[in-house]
């Protein structure tokens, strides 16, 4: 088991296979003037499986694959077999914009991958192109019903709320939850770099108090649920009459830094102690070395006894030298 230096259990790995995304939400990404890590500075598949062997040794028994936009890895097929592979993963998961589902779905879930958490900041395709950006909703929906046909469960949807861009849309995705049985999720606005998208971030901040209470004037008052993970970021509830989950993820206004069991891998192989830090531990010239499993093993080991208590927004500090597309989220 891995215990960080505040007597948390570690064992949620989250693993970003590529720096680079197929949308440019406003919050996220710039349109222009961006560069990317050349692919000899991704860590490979064999490299990455290398990575979550050791940290299986460890006790780490989740493990999730973000982005960027994961699904642009030509190899993700093969990765997800390969971490599928290894003995005591119980859970592997992936964070998508869902664009490439209706072609990889099927091929993913046969390599084993069990669940996708979708990016749906909302369902008005006006709305849509104007904050997520090189996109259109008929495109994203797309991706929810080829995870749903290809067996994933939960569907879950995640919107991140900027004021003035969609917080009029979090009653309809909302009411998603009547009929079905998903769990759609509302995630504040994290200033992350020291681009445009920060700055973004503090103007067009919705606190989720106001989120929850604009869908109860809506939908009536949502019966709090008891979260059958402790360490879930999300505080669940359900709408009256409702089969599905409404979720809220408040880093900003509800920090649950002490309950944290993740690490975070970047792409180009560097620890990330936390996302609202700095704060990173090469592993990539220990694996192009000739690291072994062992020399993983301890590096990783090595991060997690580093990793910090928790943010420190409310003290104005929080990451400046990567943006959100390059940390995994």
């Amino acid at each position: 088991m891995a215990r960080d230096g505040f007597d948390r259990d570690i064992n949620y790995l989250r693993i970003s296979l590529t720096d680079r995304c197929n949308l440019r939400c406003v919050y996220c990404m710039p349109t222009e003037g961006l560069t990317f890590f050349p692919d000899a500075e991704l860590l490979s598949a064999e490299e990455i499986q290398r990575v979550v062997e050791a940290a299986a040794e460890l006790g780490f028994r989740k493990v999730r694959l973000t982005g960027g936009e994961p699904l642009l890895r030509r190899d993700v097929v093969d990765i997800v077999r390969r971490i599928a592979a290894v003995p005591g993963i119980d859970d592997l998961a992936m964070t998508t914009n869902g664009l490439r589902l209706p072609e990889l779905a099927v091929p993913l879930r046969e390599a084993g991958l069990k669940r996708v958490n979708l990016h749906v900041d909302s369902l008005d395709p006006e709305r849509v192109e104007r904050l997520m950006r090189w996109s259109r909703h008929a495109d994203l929906w797309a991706g929810v019903e080829a995870a749903e046909a290809a067996g994933f469960a939960p569907i879950k949807l995640n919107a991140v709320i900027a004021r003035g861009y969609n917080d009029d849309d979090v009653v309809p995705l909302a009411r998603l939850t009547l009929e079905r049985d998903w769990a759609v999720r509302f995630i504040e606005l994290m200033p992350l770099g020291s681009g445009e998208e920060s700055r973004f971030a503090i103007d067009h901040y919705v606190p989720n108090a106001e989120v929850r209470a604009t869908i109860e004037a809506e939908l009536g008052p949502l019966e709090a649920l008891v979260n059958r993970d402790p360490s879930d970021e999300a505080r669940n509830y359900r709408a009256p009459g409702g089969r599905g989950r409404i979720g809220f993820i408040s880093p900003v206004s509800q920090p649950y830094c002490g309950s944290c069991n993740r690490m975070r891998l970047t792409a180009d192989g560097r620890f990330h102690l936390c996302l609202l830090h700095d704060d990173e531990i090469d592993l990539r010239s220990v694996l192009r070395a000739g690291g072994g499993r062992d020399a993983v093993r301890e590096q990783l080991a090595r991060a997690v006894a580093a990793k910090p208590t928790g943010h420190a927004l409310a003290e104005g500090q929080h990451t400046e030298l990567r943006r959100m597309h390059a940390i995994g989220g």
